[in-house]
């Protein structure tokens, strides 16, 4: 297959590079803003159709979770607008379209793992605008896949886990909140899953969408935790609770995702997260 990678300088995007040495019987096209506009409904239609691209893997987003509070418009563009333009411009060829959403969709407020078939009640801007690409996926693609993922990571770009590696050694002591809770996603078993999933994509299918993050449960505090032991860190952190650490957007208290259908569909094994984080930390 033909395969775009839209953001590719991103965590995920990076990923997909790492991993195209292993998929050599795909021709993939690696793209960011500079190369490819992807809110140009026209360029992106044009840049799909000249390369003949039979599957594109949108990586591309606004995840300035807290500044999207005040920069609505450019979240939406990114986030909704640029998304529609993928989705339709696959459409006209038949190719496949793969979107990355978020948890975010959800209140967080849940007291088991949500569903795909939950409802959808995004309590940010950022949430809200990842929910309205989704609807435009579903609206302007004629085969798509839609994964809703969590906590990502990756040893690219900015995360959580380079930033606690960073702080942790140069601080004594951290204060980190205990009271959300979620699944760590390693990007880099995100991108293999996808490689491998799209490949066992039936003709026939229309849009799904699917939850992925990887398995096991834990708080940002036990996280940061993990981080030092397996890094050999020695800094002290300490729980808070989330009322006693403002931002400006709402985060989910509650982010874990079923993974139960994307299992049973692909027939994929989910790695721990415990021991993918250790694989990232291996390269920082």
């Amino acid at each position: 297959m033909n395969i775009l990678i839209t953001g590719s300088n991103g965590q995920l995007g990076n990923e997909f590079r790492q991993l195209e040495s292993n998929y050599k019987e795909h021709k993939f096209f690696f793209t960011d803003v500079d190369d490819l506009d992807i809110t140009d409904a026209e360029k992106s239609a044009k840049f799909i159709k000249s390369n003949s691209i039979q599957a594109c893997v949108n990586c591309a987003g606004y995840t300035a979770v807290d500044k999207a509070e005040n920069d609505k418009v450019h979240a939406m563009l990114v986030n909704a607008t640029a998304v529609k333009n993928l989705a339709s411009a696959c459409a006209k060829v038949n190719a496949l379209f793969v979107h990355i959403s978020t948890d975010y969709v959800f209140e967080g407020k849940n007291h088991k793992p949500y569903t795909e078939n939950d409802t959808a009640s995004p309590k940010s801007i950022y949430g809200k605008t990842k929910l309205d690409g989704e609807i435009e996926v579903i609206f302007n693609a004629k085969r798509a896949l839609i994964f809703r993922t969590s906590w990502l990571y990756s040893s690219f770009g900015n995360n959580f886990v380079k930033t606690m590696v960073e702080k942790g050694k140069s601080l004594g002591e951290l204060r980190v909140v205990y009271d959300q809770i979620g699944s760590p996603t390693y990007a880099a078993d995100l991108a293999e899953a996808i490689l491998n999933i799209i490949e066992k994509v039936p003709s026939k299918m229309r849009t799904e969408i699917y939850n992925f993050s990887n398995e096991g449960i834990t708080s940002w505090y036990d996280f940061a935790k993990a981080i030092f032991d397996i890094k050999n860190i020695d800094c002290n952190v300490l729980p808070v609770p989330s009322k006693d650490y403002k931002t400006d957007a709402v985060r989910p208290f509650y982010s874990i995702l079923d993974k139960s259908k994307v299992k049973k569909d692909f027939g994929i094994t989910i790695p721990y997260w415990r021991d993918s984080l250790k694989r990232c930390l291996d390269l920082l």
